[in-house]
């Protein structure tokens, strides 16, 4: 692997696949990875420590998922990955710490057979309310992964409002940072999924844009060793980008549908990996000077609903179709699959020493990573999910490894 953002693909000896070997060698080290988090946060206290372990709201998630990339002028394909994937002994005590920022929801869920049609009427199935928003459920996420999280965002001075700090606490989250905007109500969306998994989401903005960069704490982002942000004020966004770059800290950024719509461009250029889906991608390729299909100086993951996600570098593309499951609520599914992959890539130093390497080898077990949270998250009724290896490694079988498809631009 080769780290550095401006790396290109290089030279490496590439050997015979053994990946029963490698999950083996994997499986030991996040072993050691999982004991060093919990003897690093032993006794949490979530308003406290701000390096304490702790994803646009609903709107931002899309299952997580590749497309084969088409062969071009000066490239190279080839369907079996160029490396086994891989993670260093060495990385195993590395505990990311990260800062999510954006939107922090409650969720009311709501499972129906089928949508009803204007003025008619259909039976819930099932109701189920949970902590919801995609900077909180990345910031859970990770936490599921042995990372740790604190949550930057803000919430109303309501029930929901409590709700919401009191679940990511419990999961182990350091709510200290949130915002309680004691005026405006909490956001709550209400998302209503029909049998074949189809999503309908209802929602008020209440206090969910209340924060500024202004009101964090800069020593809690020098403390950290990623920034994500997720929806938010443009200009709230830009700032926390720059402060995080000042730190020293790798940014990535999901802004979720409204990405075209929404004046991100400084945010955008700031980030070092970009999440979005194919429909924002296009989106952002028509109202902005990035392309995510063809970056050119920075990391895109690109989630493809059942179609697995691709990882775009300016030297090549990685391309994994996804899990076979049966998708319960993907309303969740792209927090999920940004979780998986900061969680895996954060942790190799790699990948991510001196900025987010631009070989697409080095993204083959992120990405992996991503797209089995993804289905993990597809699976559950609510778009909050708990995240855990064991449940990674059950997900992505013996050999995942067989479906990669890389492509390498010289």
């Amino acid at each position: 692997m080769t780290g550095g953002d401006n790396d290109g693909p290089g030279e490496r000896e590439t050997g015979p696949n053994d990946w029963e070997a490698e999950v083996a060698e994997w499986d030991e080290e996040v072993t050691e990875w999982e004991s060093a988090a919990d003897d690093s946060t032993a006794d949490p206290d979530p308003a406290g420590d701000a390096d304490a372990p702790g994803a646009a709201p609903v709107d931002d998630s899309d299952s997580a998922a590749g497309v084969d990339p088409g062969d071009g002028p000066d490239s190279s394909s080839d369907a079996d990955p160029v490396d086994d994937p891989d993670l260093e002994p060495e990385s195993a005590d590395r505990v990311p710490k990260v800062v999510s920022a954006g939107h922090i929801n409650w969720d009311v869920t709501i499972h129906v057979e089928q949508l009803p049609e204007p003025d008619g009427e259909t039976r819930i199935q099932r109701l189920e309310q949970s902590g919801g928003g995609s900077a909180a459920n990345v910031a859970v996420g990770l936490v599921g992964l042995g990372g740790q999280s604190v949550v930057y965002g803000s919430v109303g001075g309501d029930e929901s409002g409590a709700l919401a700090l009191r679940e990511l606490a419990s999961a182990g989250v350091d709510p200290g940072q949130v915002l309680v905007a004691a005026d405006e109500p909490t956001s709550v969306k209400y998302v209503i999924v029909d049998g074949e998994g189809e999503l309908l989401m209802l929602a008020n903005d209440g206090a969910n844009e209340s924060f500024s960069a202004a009101e964090f704490d800069p020593d809690t982002l020098r403390a950290a060793d990623h920034l994500h942000l997720t929806g938010q004020q443009p200009g709230t966004a830009a700032a926390l980008a720059t402060a995080a770059g000042e730190a020293d800290a790798t940014r990535s950024f999901d802004p979720g549908r409204r990405a075209g719509d929404r004046e991100f461009d400084a945010a955008l250029h700031a980030t070092d990996v970009l999440f979005v889906n194919d429909r924002e991608a296009d989106a952002l390729a028509a109202s902005t000077d990035i392309d995510p299909w063809e970056p050119d100086d920075r990391v895109v993951a690109i989630k493809l609903g059942s179609d697995g996600a691709t990882i775009r570098t300016p030297h090549g593309d990685v391309s994994h179709p996804g899990f076979d499951i049966d998708p319960v609520d993907t309303s969740g599914a792209g927090d999920a699959f940004a979780a998986g992959f900061l969680g895996a890539a954060l942790r190799d130093p790699e990948v991510t020493d001196g900025g987010f390497s631009h070989d697409p080898r080095d993204y083959q077990v992120p990405l992996l990573v991503g797209n089995a949270c993804g289905a993990i998250a597809a699976e559950a009724v609510t778009a909050r999910v708990d995240l855990s290896w064991d449940r990674v490694h059950e997900t992505m079988g013996d050999s995942p490894e067989s479906d990669l498809l890389i492509e390498i631009r010289v």
